[in-house]
């Protein structure tokens, strides 16, 4: 019972939206439903910035530290050789070294978003009165 009702309502609903004169005698309207879309497109851009280094001195002077303490171990037979060689080494690496502190112009490429908002079909509802009785149908098309 429940099928063959189903299917006379739909069967009315597709005679309505089809016939605009019988949709006319009987009353019915229709109604299309649509929502936003936000679609994204993607782009890239390169964003520079002027950024404050601080100019550490300290990754070169431990290489320094490293090589003369290398060095220092392998000249003669000087007690404690290897020290002093670092001790040599780092201050050498320190004064030597080329880091400079203050502004750095630095840039990166980021990825932004282009939104453009689109209204695409969502549903139609159907109204309509038979026999008295009001009827009310979602469908897509």
């Amino acid at each position: 019972m429940k099928n063959i009702r189903s299917l006379v309502i739909t069967s009315a609903a597709l005679i309505l939206y089809s016939s605009a004169v019988y949709a006319e005698s009987a009353k019915g309207t229709i109604t299309d439903h649509y929502r936003t879309v936000i679609n994204k497109s993607p782009y890239t851009v390169e964003v520079c910035q002027d950024v404050v280094v601080s100019g550490d001195k300290t990754g070169d002077a431990l290489k320094g530290a490293i090589i003369g303490g290398i060095i220092g171990n392998n000249v003669g037979n000087i007690e404690n050789g290897g020290a002093a060689g670092a001790i040599i080494g780092g201050l050498l690496g320190h004064n030597n070294s080329k880091a400079t502190g203050g502004v750095q112009r630095q840039c990166t490429m980021e990825t932004r978003y282009k939104e453009e908002s689109q209204q695409v079909y969502s549903h139609s509802i159907i109204s309509f009165n038979s026999n008295g009785k009001n009827y009310t149908i979602r469908f897509k098309r």
